[in-house]
């Protein structure tokens, strides 16, 4: 394999794992955000 191939083998390999990273991330908070969602507040009295 020569160096242009091993360059764009990694520019490849590298780019997929961040995307497939990032994807793994955004279903955690996801579920999270089922697991524990947000409830609004009712505002308090001020008197």
């Amino acid at each position: 394999m020569d160096i242009w191939a091993f360059g764009f083998t990694m520019i490849i390999v590298a780019g997929g794992g961040t995307f497939l990273t990032l994807w793994f991330l955004g279903l955690i908070i996801d579920l999270l955000k089922r697991m524990f969602p947000l409830v609004p507040q009712k505002p308090a009295d001020d008197r």
